[in-house]
């Protein structure tokens, strides 16, 4: 899928340093820093993840209420090219509210997000957490996920070494520092959730030459807003017997320990691996 079908980018043409551009007011295209790492022609979910985060909040502004669960649910193929994102309260309240965002692409949902939003109060004095802070961005040492991966979304990734690898195991900052969409302001936690999905490729059990492990979900719960768009992923990942996976994650920011995120895996056996 090349050309004005695909990324733009894809067939030669130039494109800005953003994962997707605007066409319209529900209409956006990905750029080639959004292709996949499993398929040339796809986008990777983190990229989408972002994508679908800046929906909801520029559609349904609210700043007296905090982004606490980001729930994706990937619906199939999530196809490079031109999609269509809608949004809508699905449980409206003055202190507690419940919004959903979905990807299309001709006519098909790739991706649904629901959003769960509560009113922000003052708990300051009872705030704290027994998890240690992860050591800070400029303490770690800069690593490249191209070489395990492909695609031009991990291609554009910041990425800093914490823990050494093992199977399985991983401890990463990263940092998606392209814009989301092509000259348009995005809040910080857009920003921060359009690195996360990543999360599943840097403790990787087994290489993506042997098996197929992508993950059919996203589920990020947070406690505050980040701080800035450095991603900390302290990263394990599970196989079970019998074709099904977890990645979990601590997640930080440079302000420390701020949620959880959890992906649940469909671990595949690739044609002609051994």
């Amino acid at each position: 899928m090349t050309g004005s079908r695909g990324h733009l980018g894809a067939g030669g043409e130039d494109f800005p340093d953003a994962y997707f551009v605007r066409l319209g007011p529900d209409r956006f295209r990905s750029t080639l820093h959004a292709q996949g790492a499993w398929n040339d022609d796809e986008q990777h979910m983190a990229a989408a993840s972002g994508l679908l985060a800046h929906a909801v909040a520029v559609r349904h502004p609210r700043e007296d209420v905090l982004p606490v669960r980001f729930s994706y649910d990937i619906l199939g193929f999530i196809p490079g090219g031109e999609v269509e994102v809608s949004t809508r309260v699905v449980r409206p309240g003055r202190t507690i509210e419940l919004l959903e965002a979905t990807m299309s692409h001709a006519g098909r949902s790739c991706i649904r997000l629901s959003v769960w939003r509560l009113v922000r109060g003052e708990t300051a004095g009872a705030a704290g957490t027994l998890r240690p802070a992860m050591p800070a961005v400029d303490e770690a040492v800069p690593a490249h996920l191209g070489g395990r991966w492909g695609g031009g979304y991990i291609g554009s990734l910041e990425a800093r070494q914490v823990r050494e690898h093992r199977p399985g195991s991983a401890a990463m900052w990263l940092r998606a520092p392209h814009a989301v969409v092509d000259g348009e302001e995005v809040c910080v936690t857009a920003r921060f959730l359009a690195a996360v999905d990543a999360a599943n490729g840097i403790a990787v059990r087994v290489g993506p030459h042997e098996l197929a492990f992508p993950n059919v979900d996203l589920s990020v719960h947070l406690v505050r807003e980040p701080v800035s768009p450095w991603v900390g992923l302290d990263t394990h990942v599970t196989f079970g017997p019998t074709g099904a996976g977890l990645t979990e994650s601590a997640l930080h920011d440079e302000a420390g320990y701020l949620g959880q995120v959890a992906q649940a895996l469909t671990v595949r056996t690739l044609p002609g691996a051994r």
